[in-house]
């Protein structure tokens, strides 16, 4: 049981105290993944468009490492992968393949030091989830390392290590950052439902019990240092699994989940909300100030109260935005940013 306050020392003991840590989550962010090739400039446009919580990007169009899979490979701590016809495979030894996935991931920490290295206050990183991951490699027999719980367990742990590892490197290049990690779990209902196609494509693997996933899932986002987004834009997002899981964010596509109930008990968890609200490939774009009502809108259904929206909620494209244009990708992250000014209160 705590001390009582000694009236008298009250004065001095509040004194010294700091306070509670500032939340970190800004009004709008990007998923992850742009468009390009030239990691410092979409830093500088990241930076700009979205200021409050800029991410680091994915570059994809770079090629075989920078893909999803490729790409938190390059994370995995005494683990190696190497790229085959049929596509990325866990092995004894890396090679030139694995060594690209490195170098690229290493050009963009040097790209956020140069570019951001003054940035104070939420910045986010993202990985492929560990249900993600195991789904996209194989193992050297050939089926999916999925259906193996040892292998499964080796990949979430190396994975967790590697995260830690990137998180304190992006750290170090921009000091006054505070780390958000996204894992990127768009495989995870074909993981429950038994969807994923075997290494053959003539089949389907079979489902994985759910207490199995949220487990095994809680593992890595435990092991992980900071707050964690768990992002799922895929139809079915199982977003009680997640958020049971210790997430402390989910991000989602709001056209895509009709699970009032589950983002309800979420939000009275304290569980913050990452909501896609635009397209991540071109169409036209509303104004930003629709969006908003769109939102408060959605508020109101779940029955809180309007001025708490803006502190709940982050606004973001609804996925990636690698397979849109230049031009569209910096209206999408200028509309989230708009249109998060509209849910302040006024």
């Amino acid at each position: 049981m705590a001390s009582p306050i000694d009236p008298e020392r009250a004065p001095e003991q509040t004194s010294t105290d700091p306070g509670p840590a500032p939340a970190p989550w800004g009004p709008a962010s990007g998923v992850g993944s742009l468009p390009g090739t030239d990691a410092a400039e979409a830093i500088r446009v990241v930076l700009g468009e979205l200021p409050g919580m800029p991410h680091l990007p994915e570059l994809p169009a770079r090629g075989a490492g920078a893909d999803l899979i490729g790409r938190s490979a390059a994370l995995l701590v005494d683990l190696a992968v190497d790229l085959t016809p049929a596509g990325w495979r866990l092995v004894p030894r890396g090679g030139i393949d694995l060594r690209r996935a490195q170098e690229f991931l290493a050009r963009d920490l040097d790209a956020l030091h140069d570019v951001a290295e003054s940035h104070r206050g939420p910045l986010k990183v993202q990985a492929t989830g560990p249900w993600t991951l195991a789904a996209g490699l194989e193992r050297e027999r050939g089926e999916r390392a999925v259906v193996d719980p040892g292998a499964r367990r080796d990949l979430g742990q190396s994975l967790a290590e590697g995260i830690g590892a990137h998180v304190a490197a992006v750290a170090a290049r921009v000091p006054g950052a505070q780390v958000v990690v996204q894992l990127d779990e768009p495989s995870l209902p074909a993981v429950l439902q038994g969807a994923l196609p075997t290494a053959s494509g003539f089949g389907r693997l079979p489902q994985v019990e759910a207490s199995v996933v949220q487990t095994e899932l809680a593992a890595v986002v435990a092991a992980v240092p900071g707050p964690v987004v768990v992002h799922c834009c895929a139809h079915r997002a199982p977003l009680d699994l997640l958020r049971a899981a210790g997430a402390d964010a989910l991000s989602f596509d709001l056209g895509l989940v009709q699970d009032l109930d589950a983002l309800g008990t979420a939000v009275e968890a304290g569980t913050h909300l990452v909501v896609g609200v635009v397209p991540g490939t071109d169409a036209p774009l509303p104004a930003p100030k629709a969006t908003a009502s769109r939102l408060h809108a959605w508020w109101r259904e779940l029955g809180f109260p309007a001025d708490a929206l803006h502190e709940a909620v982050t606004l973001t494209p609804a996925c990636g935005l690698a397979g849109a244009s230049p031009a569209y990708a910096r209206a999408a992250m200028t509309h989230v940013r708009e249109a998060a000014r509209y849910l302040l209160p006024e």
